[in-house]
This record gives structure tokens, sequence and C-alpha cells, in this order.
């Protein structure tokens, strides 16, 4: 076939690869007396220079992050992150964004995030065994809305049921600000034996370079590229740059993996994942120091007449690229054709620190490895610091029981079971926890009490109101959903979706919310060991409200003694843990402004880091002492919303006091953080109750009675009580009623 690999590099074409003036000029400066680079050379430092593989906008800010601790085995710059849980076991996890391509097509654009979060994990030497999603979706009643959450629930649920991992947890949210971009962010565990870890980094000089899994074809060509600009209105054009997943094949591959590690074979692996059979190669031999040649005649492909700037570029999923031990690479093919996958050595490691790609016997380029991969551009962009929002002086007044049905029947509160109930929440037979909880939990298979708890969470509106204390929250909220099961939180994983920083305005809120979540993880110890960042999520310079999802993985030395939210029995008292002496205070950015009267005003509420930590160590010492029988973290909704949610899950009432000084509206729905509900069988009369409150007295906790648990209504002060039925059928209809079109 006809390629033209040296077509002139027009000012246009630059542009068409996401790269600017002074980066092509770089480039040219590169090439060692060339004066510009080939096609092929072009296609390659587009999408190794792109905004999604080298973090150019955030990696000044990115080292700023807190990424070690005793329990880390490896932090961020590897497929995953790795984590010590003791028994010489280690977790691997990682969570990363598939945002532009589920939008552009929502099945194959969320499948191939969770067939990509898979591998990240896999190619480190662990089997999965736990899955998360956090989702966001434009207003409910935009036109593209419900077309949008079916493709991506069903992508979801389609490649993780049949790659056969359980889906434990995640969220789902709607604004309108996701309209043009929604947010669909995959995260996945694994299990891996301390001394079974497997890196990228290549080693040794004249090795085989082998290409691993499925054919190569032209699907998902530039998409790196794509998800590192904004959409336009020629977004339709786009869709050829969406990757097809098969999650079958990629369940051989990780078998075939897995069985390959273990015959000692493997010297270095990298996933195929963002820009391909280019990065995979590029980072593997910049890590090591070495240089990379490859042979494109040799790869696998499904598809006639590629050329080597689609091959080069191509993102088909389910593949990998090892180095390997030479005497070795029979045995490898050998595993390789017992599980049908493709198997070819597509090239070598060499010691010249050159990135060559030969194809049709002739060098379609030839790049220095190093500024390729490591030493890509790095940006201090200018930014302007996030104006403080006044705050809330009037409050509007509602019936609180009408306040709470609207809220747990309406699109932010309501049941999320029409969402998880299509995805296998079961498979592996080590589920402790389904969704709907505070955090989902699996046993530690082959250990007798051992279990790990996992959580996502962000509020969007708190970051942009403001972003520093937005950030901080983002944190603390997946820090106590863990600490709510008895979980002592080990790390997290961050995904951090905003808007175009080369707006000032947007680069500003990057910046504080990093800050937040940075002195967040510094005061709880829990270290960022891995994550990503996703820019550009704009359209038509219209910005999504910035997303920094923090994902964290927490360990319950015993499950027997595992916390959850539904109420464990009647007649029980109802402690509220960690609130102020007057039980909430703080209604800035409250869902009670914003879903019943339109608002969106005030600051969100302070997070004060040394009261969390206090706090949600003593919630986790009652947790594991036997002494708390139900427990519940407070956040969206307030306190009305908690209690509705434990009441539900358990179809038992409760009778809750109201305070004379506090407003109800105000008592039952403020957002303040840092609190708990907490459920114990004690007379609140009793010597041991007194003894507990002393307990917290001392430590500075306010864990007062606010109630008790009984009867068959919720029952909120003077307010009309509720049946639990009621709230049940609330919470339990919006999202089907919804997805039928019965609401909107």
């Amino acid at each position: 076939m006809t390629f033209d690999n040296d077509i002139a590099i027009t000012p246009e074409l630059v542009a068409d690869h996401g790269l600017t003036p002074e980066e092509y000029d770089k480039i040219v400066s590169l090439l060692g007396g060339r004066n510009a680079p080939t096609y092929t050379e072009l296609g390659i430092f587009s999408a190794m220079w792109n905004e999604h593989c080298s973090y150019k906008s955030s990696k000044k800010w990115l080292k700023t992050l807190p990424t070690t601790g005793p329990r880390v085995i490896q932090g961020p710059g590897e497929n995953a992150g790795v984590v010590d849980i003791g028994d010489g076991q280690a977790v691997v996890f990682k969570m990363e964004s598939h945002n532009h391509p589920s939008y552009i097509e929502p099945y194959q654009g969320a499948a191939t995030g969770v067939g990509g979060i898979l591998r990240d994990v896999f190619t480190m030497g662990a089997r999965p065994v736990a899955a998360m999603n956090a989702l966001r979706f434009g207003a409910p009643e935009h036109e593209k809305t419900r077309h949008l959450v079916a493709g991506v629930v069903a992508g979801v649920g389609g490649y993780g049921n049949s790659f056969g991992v359980p889906t434990v947890g995640g969220e789902v949210e709607f604004d309108e600000r996701y309209n043009g971009n929604i947010l669909v962010n995959a995260f996945a565990a694994g299990l891996a034996d301390t001394d079974k870890i497997f890196y990228s980094k290549a080693k040794g000089v004249g090795l085989p370079v082998v290409y691993l899994g499925a054919k190569t074809g032209r699907d998902g060509v530039g998409g790196a590229t794509m998800a590192s600009a904004e959409f336009g209105d020629d977004i339709e054009e786009k869709r050829p740059t969406v990757q097809v997943g098969d999650p079958f094949t990629e369940k051989r591959l990780l078998e075939a993996c897995l069985e390959l590690m273990a015959t000692g074979a493997v010297i270095a692996i990298q996933d195929m994942g963002a820009a391909g059979l280019t990065c995979s190669a590029v980072e593997m031999g910049a890590k090591g120091d070495l240089g990379i040649e490859l042979d494109l005649d040799k790869v696998p492909v499904r598809e006639e007449h590629m050329t080597p700037y689609e091959m080069m570029l191509s993102e088909s999923q389910e593949r990998m690229l090892m180095v390997l031990h030479p005497d070795k690479e029979a045995a490898a093919r050998a595993v390789f054709e017992k599980w049908e996958l493709d198997f070819a050595t597509v090239g070598k490691t060499t010691d010249d620190l050159r990135f060559r790609v030969l194809w049709q016997g002739k060098e379609v380029a030839n790049l220095p490895i190093k500024e390729l991969g490591d030493e890509a551009p790095e940006y201090d962009r200018p930014w302007v610091e996030p104006a403080k929002p006044a705050p809330v002086t009037e409050v509007p007044r509602m019936d609180v029981s009408d306040a709470l049905l609207r809220l747990i029947g309406g699109h932010q509160a309501s049941s999320r079971r029409w969402v998880y109930e299509q995805y296998d929440t079961l498979i592996q037979g080590n589920s402790l926890q389904r969704p709907g909880g505070d955090a989902g939990v699996i046993r530690v298979e082959g250990h007798p009490t051992k279990a790990l708890a996992f959580s996502s969470d962000v509020n969007p509106r708190y970051c942009e109101a403001d972003p520093y204390e937005g950030g901080k929250q983002a944190v603390v909220e997946c820090w106590r959903n863990l600490t709510a099961t008895g979980a002592e939180p080990l790390a997290a994983t961050d995904n951090l979706n905003f808007g175009n920083p080369e707006r000032p305005e947007i680069m500003g809120q990057l910046v504080k919310a990093i800050e937040g979540i940075g002195e967040a993880c510094k005061a709880l110890d829990f270290p960022i060991v891995s994550g990503n960042v996703s820019l550009y999520n704009e359209t038509n310079g219209r910005g999504i409200l910035p997303t920094p999802t923090i994902g964290g993985v927490g360990l319950l030395p015993d499950w027997n003694r595992m916390a959850r939210v539904g109420f464990a029995a009647e007649n029980q008292v109802i402690l509220l843990v960690g609130a102020p002496a007057e039980r909430g205070t703080h209604m800035g950015q409250s869902i009670y402004l914003r879903d019943l009267f339109g608002r969106r005003d005030g600051a969100p509420p302070p997070v004060d880091l040394a009261h969390e930590r206090r706090t949600g160590d003593w919630v986790r010492k009652l947790i594991r002492s036997g002494v708390a029988t139900a427990v519940h973290d407070l956040s969206d909704g307030g306190l009305a919303v908690g209690l509705a949610e434990m009441a539900i899950a358990s179809g038992v009432g409760a009778q809750v006091v109201d305070l004379t000084e506090v407003d109800p509206v105000v008592q039952y729905f403020a957002e303040d953080q840092g609190r708990y509900l907490v459920t114990v069988a004690l007379d609140p009369q009793g010597e041991e109750i007194l003894a507990l409150w002393d307990e917290a007295k001392a430590l500075g906790i306010h864990a007062p009675w606010i109630g008790t648990t009984g009867g068959s209504d919720l029952v909120l002060g003077a307010a009309r009580p509720l049946p639990v039925r009621e709230l049940r059928a609330a919470h339990e209809s919006w999202f089907p009623n919804y997805m039928d079109g019965k609401a909107a």
C-alpha cells in the first residue's frame, strides 16, 4: 500500500495533533539536525505529549501530594498503587477516567474504561477482586441524559460482569454542568503477594519485546489526544476515536498473564492503554534508561493496510507489552497460545536511548526516548485564587417531613438500586456489603477474618464554591465512609476531573483542590498512591463542576466486627457523634437549598482535620469493640437524610428529639462535616453510656443522645411522622421512574 511518511508538516497539521507552535519547535530541536518530524513521529509526539498522557499542566502540583507511608509498597508512577495489608499480601488499586469516550459512545466508552482499569491492576501481578465507578451525568431533564445513563450503566455492567469482578460501590450524580461532558471514573483493586509485584521498568539490553493479547485495529486511533481537548460542535465526528472492548478476551488475557508471571519469564510489563503501543513501549524503555526498537511488520493486526501511524496510535483493547527473559520466550509463547491469544516478538531493548520504529523494512520513526517519556513538557500555568463565597444569610422554611420526602425521592438522594442491580455485586463469593451503604466490603480470600473496604467520594458543588475546602472534604468523606464500616483507611487514589487548565480560573480550582487534598491526606495518614488527571472537560467553553474524585481502601482485621448502615434492632440509643453542641449549623451549598429552592449560594461546610481524625478514630474503636451496632456518616442532606437511610436499610423506625434553641430545618438538613450516626444497645441512663460520654468528652468529641430506634415510623421531633414504607417507596421510585420516562 502507499503511505507517505514524509508529508509536509503544516501549522494546521500540528494544531490538529493538539500541539502548540512552541511544542512543535521543541520537537524539531530534538530531531538532531532534521528540519521536521515524519508524520508517524508527529503522531507519536502528539500521543506522548498530550495532557492525558504527560500531565503537563498538573505535574507541578501533583508532586506536592503525600505518596508514601509505612504500608506503601508502590506509589504513583506505575500502572497502579500497591499497599501492604499484612500476611505477605498487598492490595493493588487505581482509578482512571474515560470521560470523553463515554460521552461520544456511552456503552463502549464505559466498557473500555472498566477494561482499562482492570488491566492496570493485573499488569502489576494482582488478581482483580473489586471494582467501583463514579458517574456524573447532566440534568435529568436534558435530552441526552437518559440515553447516556442507560448506555454507561450497561457498558460498566456488560464488561465487569462478563470479566467476573464484583462491583462493590460507587457514585451516580446529576447536574446540568455535566450536560456536555459526563464523567465516567473507573476504579479497580486486586490482591497480590508482596514478593510477586510486577513493574514496567525495562531491564537488560537485547531482550525481546513481546506483544500479547488481542490484535490491533483502527479503533481508538488518537483517543488520548481527543481526551486532551475540549469538545465542540464536531463531537459526533470523534466517534471513531472510541475503543471497542471484549471482556472475554480480557479474562483470558488475565489468566494468561498471571500464569506467565508465575514462570519467572517476565522482566517488565506494561498495559497498552492510552496511546497504545507508543506509550507502553516508550514508558518501559524510558523508565529503564534503555532504547526500544519495534518492527511493526510483526504486530498482529485485524485490519488490512494499516499504516505505521495508525498502528502506533491505535488504542485497541486487551493488549499488553512485555520484556521477557529470552530463554523463556518459547515457554511464554506456549502459555498464550493455550489461551488462544496473540503472542508476537515485535522488538528488542537497546542501549542507545532511541525509540526506533520499523515498517516494511524502513525506519519511520527515530526519536530520543527519554524526551518522549519522562521528560515531556511541564507547565506552570497561570492561575487565580478562587473567590470566597458570601455566607448564607437567610434559610427558607419548609415542613421538615415534606422536605425529607422530596429530597430522598429526588435525583440527588434517591436510591441507586436501579444502577447497581445491573452489576454483579456478588461474583467471586467474597462480598460482605453490597452497594448502597457507606462502603463496599469484601473478604480477603484465604484469610479467616480479614476484609477490605472501598469507597469513592467527592462533592463537586463544594469544590466549585471553595476548591480548597472541597478538596479536603472529598478526602475526609471517603475516609469517613471507610471508617463507618470499622475499616482502617490505608491509602487513596484520585481522579482529578476539571475544565480547561489554560483558563486561569480553572487552573486555580485545580491548584487549590490539590492543596486541600494534600493537607487532608497528610493529616489523616491517607497517602495518594495512584491516580489520573482528566482536564479539558468542557464543551463550547462551558466547563464541568470541578470534580476531584477520591477512591479509598481500608482494612478490617475482623469482618465479624463490621458496622452496617441499617438500624440493628429496636430500642437502641442513637448518638450523633462529632456534632457541634448545637448539632448542625451549616446550610451553605446544601442540597436542601439547591434541590428544594434552586439556590447554590454560600460557602461549603468547613473541614476540621484534627476533629475528623479524633472522631473517626473513636468511632472505629466503638465498632471494633462491639459497642456500636450500626454506623452511618452524614453528608448530603444532613441528619434527616442520614436517619432516613438507616431506617430504610433496616425497616426499623426511630424517634428523634427537636431542640428548642435550633431551627428544625437547620437541625435536620445542615451538612456540617465530621459527623456520624451511631447506635448502641445501652441504657440511656446507665453507667455504661455515662462512661462512654466521659470518654468522648475527654477526647473533645460531642456525642449526644438524639433519639431511639423502634416502631414503623421515622419521627423527627414535632414534624409529621413518616412511615418507613413511605420513605422507602419515595427513595426507591425515582430512578426506575426516570429511566422509564415517568420522571424528569
